[in-house]
């Protein structure tokens, strides 16, 4: 699959993720209307945003310059990648 590279598109696949997210929220305070489930789910949605940020910030700008990923497949697999050729160079 090719990059995404029309900002239009971009921005419209934001816009539903922003959508995605409000929806799924809506449903469960809906489900079960708690001021503690309230506060949970916006725990979890500020925690897992941090670390996206960390995946895909902090890592190529503060750890190692040369991690850029598409994604949390393709940095998994980078990984891997990694790992295997630090054994190959362990045996050489």
């Amino acid at each position: 699959m090719a990059d995404l590279k029309s900002r239009k598109w971009i921005v419209a696949k934001g816009i539903m993720f922003l959508g995605i997210a409000a929806a799924t929220a809506i449903l469960i305070l809906v489900e079960a209307p708690s001021v503690k489930v309230a506060v949970l789910l916006a725990l979890l949605v500020w925690a897992a945003c941090r670390f996206y940020y960390f995946l895909f910030y902090v890592l190529e700008h503060y750890v190692d310059p040369t991690m850029r990923y598409a994604g949390l497949l393709d940095l998994v697999m980078g990984m891997k990648r990694r790992r295997q050729q630090m054994r190959e160079k362990g045996r050489g």
